[in-house]
């Protein structure tokens, strides 16, 4: 074998960016290593936010608009909130915080942080520093009930920071809407702050799981953003899940038709669900791929 093909042979073994494995068999024989963590503090500094700022706004901004047809309702809605408070959305795409973040007004953008899974988001260090910087990220162990991401959240509202959080935990792997976890719902409880709910749709068609990068042809994407729903005296953190569930629904329900029918229904408690049809995984994903219709001309933000 040539020194050539030694290389080769070598990379193909070797997990580029990524800490190394120990082999196998020396598993049972190696000290767990003490996970630290990786620190985003400074991401949040008056440097970062700045940083922050201009890569979202001359960096990403411009490349969503290039890519994407985006059109994006709402953001009237949030003129008159004081913050901060918790973003939630539905969760299909990478592109999902990417898109939250380049659309919220200044005085939103400027002080928001995006709660981000920390075994796909921070298990590299180039990763870790993109994503602390690009979204003001802190880590959510989904593995062990995000204990620590309660405490770093708790910390960032307490200081004036909103928050962005998916409660489904994971990207939709089919484009329809999973059961939401109760941290946020725990957290807006514990603190009493309002839970802004956004309804992204025909993300998952522009960009699904396992893609990298948007689908040709500038697909459609609709960003509406809702009214803030506020924790109710003695309401539980299943009931106020389930509540924050259902805005989002009412907000696709909304693109589906208009704002007067998706109130009337939702008053009814008639807002259609986004869970999709029951059956095999394959007609499930059939359906949440159907490409989004384009009525009129897209909506711009400023």
């Amino acid at each position: 074998m040539s020194a050539r093909d030694d290389l080769k042979e070598m990379a193909r073994g070797f997990r580029w960016g990524r800490r190394p494995l120990v082999p196998r068999s020396a598993e049972p024989h190696t000290e767990p290593r003490e996970d630290i963590g990786f620190p985003t503090d400074w991401a949040r500094s008056s440097a970062g936010v700045a940083a922050r700022r201009v890569i979202l706004n001359v960096g990403m901004h411009p490349i969503v608009a290039t890519e994407l047809s985006l059109r994006v309702y709402g953001l009237d809605r949030l003129e008159d909130v004081a913050g901060p408070v918790i973003f939630y959305s539905n969760h299909s795409s990478h592109l999902d915080a990417t898109l939250i973040m380049t659309t919220l007004p200044e005085r939103w953008q400027r002080k928001t942080a995006v709660g981000a899974a920390r075994d796909y988001f921070f298990d590299v260090w180039w990763r870790q520093a993109y994503t602390a910087l690009v979204f003001g990220a802190f880590p959510i162990d989904r593995g062990r009930g995000g204990t620590g991401a309660i405490d770093k959240a708790r910390e960032l509202v307490d200081e004036g920071w909103s928050i962005v959080v998916f409660p489904e935990g994971t990207r939709s792997m089919d484009g329809h809407l999973q059961r939401f976890r109760h941290g946020a719902s725990r957290l807006a409880l514990e603190l009493g702050v309002g839970l802004v709910p956004i309804g992204i749709v025909g993300a998952y068609q522009a960009m699904p799981k396992g893609k990298w990068w948007p689908r040709s042809g500038r697909p459609v994407v609709t960003l509406r953003y809702g009214d803030p729903i506020y924790p109710e005296e003695g309401e539980t953190h299943q009931a106020l899940s389930v509540r924050m569930q259902q805005a989002v629904m009412a907000l696709f329900d909304e693109e589906r038709t208009d704002w007067y029918q998706a109130t009337r229904r939702a008053e009814r408690g008639e807002t259609p669900s986004l869970a999709g049809p029951t059956g095999a995984p394959w007609r499930r994903t059939w359906e949440g791929s159907r490409p989004v219709a384009r009525r009129g001309r897209p909506r711009t933000w400023e």
